[in-house]
């Protein structure tokens, strides 16, 4: 494929400016760039879903014009979502037939080939299952599937490691080696260099837009890579000092939760959980998506009900308080999802700047509203976080998703908050956007802020925690010391594998330490390691 002066703009913003790509057939082709530099735009150009101002698009030396994705499925072009749209409530086969019923039915012809696919690619995707019974792994495994049972021979692939553990990683990449060595292309999205230059072979770098060269995965280092991409080195989110007190912030004791599952049947989706996070700690919570972090977060945030537990924070009892209460109260709240309960889409960003802080300085002047005041401090938040933006009355759709998130921890961070709730606080970000949120954690931690870290990025988790639990299956199983413990140990122990430089935690006992403290160094099977 070859993309030539590609240039789209919109209102107030130049996406993309001349840009230049030649993915040559049967590679991994890796787009790297910071937040707002045009990736999504560019892709979304090359599937069809916007047409380009200016600039030719040419598929196996033929010149073409796509209108709508369709277009583009038919010269065999698919592309993978950073976040995944399949119906949680159909099978893996429903899903993957959705609209591609004239190929081969909804049958048995249909499922022959959904088969025949996961077969010849090593997908291991099993027809009949439910989704919503799915890991993330597994799910982003069907993606690749739904746009291969439609004849893609070029794949783009948009963060597809955000939410994977190590092993995950590994197995993908074996799934995208198999379909290279079957003369498929694959444009990789990411913004993990060192995954970048591991699955690479060949990478283009866009800057503010517009393209700024070439490089070659295997003479070019991840830090001259993040020198090209944002211009600075690469970040690292260690922490070296401990900052942690002897005094509670968080307590969570015996907190269990119910859910029904698909079929009307109460499950058991948190059991017996008790943790505790002092002043000027962070504990970081490690476990494969779908393993309770979200509900432990919802209850926290007074948006689930537990059916048992006590909540204290700062020695109050806030097990019945409603959710705007414990925001009042000083809990701070990066969401998991930022388009589910992070932001609204469709309204200006200094409308978003003031979510769950609308009773708060410098938003409101008394019982009022004060939409000036607001106005100035969003203005303060775009500068002081880089968030790439014409203005602030624009939407917060017309962000990009890292820049959507920098606004959302911005927000949050500019009430000094008590508690910080941060589930993937830097999931979607660039690396010097990376760096500005690890230092802005670390920098009110200093200060005495506690925080509960949830995050998919293991060497993010490891190195701004003062300690790490795992979560398997509802209940916290083990303990680790986070600077014993490496990457690949935690990822095994979040699979409900065994690992060393891990514990196993007391049922209903256990509470956070500090990262100096002592931490068995003896190889232990974690609780869900039976299971």
């Amino acid at each position: 494929m070859e993309l030539k002066g590609i240039t789209k703009r919109f209102p107030g913003v130049v996406a993309n400016h001349d840009i230049d790509i030649t993915v040559r057939r049967g590679i991994v082709h890796a787009l790297v760039g910071e937040n707002g530099a045009g990736k999504s735009t560019l892709m979304k150009i090359l599937y069809g879903m916007q047409k380009p101002d200016e600039g030719t698009i040419a598929v196996d030396g033929e010149q073409v014009s796509f209108s709508n994705p369709g277009d583009a499925i038919v010269r065999g072009i698919g592309m993978v979502h950073q976040h995944f749209m399949l119906a949680d409530n159909l099978t893996v086969l429903e899903n993957v037939v959705l609209g591609s019923e004239k190929l081969y039915g909804i049958g048995t012809k249909a499922r022959a080939k959904i088969t025949e696919i996961s077969d010849a690619y090593g997908l291991n995707v099993r027809p009949d299952v439910l989704v919503e019974d799915l890991g993330v792994a597994d799910r982003q495994r069907v993606e690749i599937l739904k746009v291969l049972y439609r004849g893609a021979r070029t794949l783009i692939l948009d963060e597809p490691t955000a939410v994977l553990v190590p092993q995950e990683v590994d197995a993908l990449f074996d799934n995208l080696r198999e379909l290279k060595a079957e003369g498929l292309t694959v444009i990789f999205i990411s913004h993990k260099l060192g995954e970048v230059l591991s699955v690479a072979d060949e990478i283009t770098v866009i800057r503010r837009g517009t393209t700024v060269g070439t490089a070659d995965p295997k003479t070019i280092t991840t830090k001259q890579l993040a020198e090209l991409m944002v211009g600075s080195e690469l970040p690292s989110p260690e922490t070296r000092e401990s900052t942690v007190t002897d005094v509670p912030m968080l307590q969570v004791d015996g907190l269990k939760l119910t859910a029904p599952d698909q079929d009307g049947v109460e499950r058991t989706v948190l059991d017996d959980i008790a943790l505790t996070i002092h002043k000027g700690e962070v504990l970081g919570i490690a476990g494969v998506e779908g393993n309770g972090q979200a509900e432990l977060v919802e209850a926290i945030m007074g948006m689930r009900a537990p059916d048992a537990g006590v909540l204290t924070l700062d020695g109050r009892d806030i097990s019945r308080t409603p959710t705007r209460k414990r925001r009042e109260d000083g809990i701070g709240y990066i969401p998991e999802d930022r388009h589910r309960h992070g932001l609204l889409l469709e309204a200006p960003l200094w409308e978003n700047r003031i979510l769950g802080h609308v009773t708060e300085k410098p938003n409101s002047k008394g019982a009022l509203l004060d939409p000036a005041a607001a106005r100035r401090d969003t203005e303060r938040i775009v500068a002081e976080y880089d968030v790439r933006t014409p203005g602030i009355d624009v939407t917060a759709a017309s962000l990009s998703g890292g820049n959507q998130q920098k606004l959302i921890v911005g927000r949050e961070m500019s009430h000094q908050p008590k508690l910080l709730i941060a589930a993937h606080p830097t999931r979607g970000v660039d690396v010097g956007a990376q760096a500005q949120i690890w230092d802005q954690i670390r920098e009110a931690r200093r200060e005495g802020l506690a925080v509960l870290l949830i995050s998919a990025d293991l060497d993010e988790l490891i190195g701004l925690s003062d300690c790490l639990r795992v979560m398997f299956r509802g209940r916290l199983v083990a303990d680790a010391d986070p600077a014993t413990i490496t990457p690949e140990e935690l990822g095994s122990a979040m699979t409900g594998a065994s690992s060393g430089h891990l514990e196993h935690a007391a049922a209903g006992a256990v509470t956070g330490t500090a990262r100096d403290t002592a931490v068995s160094d003896t190889a232990s099977d974690t609780a869900g390691g039976e299971d």
